[in-house]
């Protein structure tokens, strides 16, 4: 099996670029589980979603300690289903810590590194603040709590802090761009 994770900020495209791993490895007769975080499909995912909608200190806490909670639950999901699978994808994981305060981050990252399982391959999808916040603004949903201009300058500033493992895929062109570049890393991906 191989495990996938396809991560970035708020409005980065992570969506986009994992459905269409997940349609070329289908195409290719690959058996793919997909799984979003947070997971509304999910107890805890539910709760992640809807603190991420409050203001404040205490919702942040709240929707972290739900959103482990929910990619922990994944995991044990990916484990149990481990032999109907061929490919699984994770699309938000490790790089959530991102949006720990900035002192934290790289520790933050280090730990789940060392105590969480590794993908197999962890592809970061990079987009500029602006265009990430255009996206989030056009889907006309409820903004969440680190949807807005600073905070997305921020987060994206820390996320370049801790990928230097990760493969980029640069959302900033057009759609046949980072089309291509995720076809590119497919490629060099060995399969089971």
């Amino acid at each position: 099996m191989t495990w996938y994770a396809v991560d970035g900020m708020d409005g980065s495209g992570k969506t986009t670029s994992s459905d269409f791993i997940r349609e070329q490895l289908i195409s290719e007769g690959r058996r793919v589980l997909e799984i979003t975080h947070p997971n509304t499909d999910t107890e805890y995912g539910r709760k992640a979603a809807k603190y991420l909608c409050k203001d404040g200190k205490l919702a942040v806490i709240m929707a972290g300690w739900y959103y482990i909670r929910d990619v922990l639950h994944s995991l044990k999901v990916k484990k149990k289903h481990q032999d109907e699978y061929d490919d699984v994808i994770f699309v938000r994981y490790s790089l959530a810590a991102a949006y720990l305060p900035s002192f934290l981050c790289k520790i933050g990252y280090r730990f789940i590194e060392l105590v969480l399982p590794v993908p197999d391959v962890k592809i970061y999808v990079d987009v500029d603040p602006d265009t990430a916040l255009e996206r989030i603004l056009a889907r006309g949903e409820d903004l969440e709590t680190f949807e807005t201009s600073e905070k997305l300058r921020k987060t994206r500033s820390k996320m370049h802090g801790i990928t230097g493992s990760w493969r980029v895929v640069d959302n900033s062109g057009t759609l046949e761009n980072t089309l291509e570049q995720t076809r590119a890393i497919l490629a060099e991906v060995e399969r089971d």
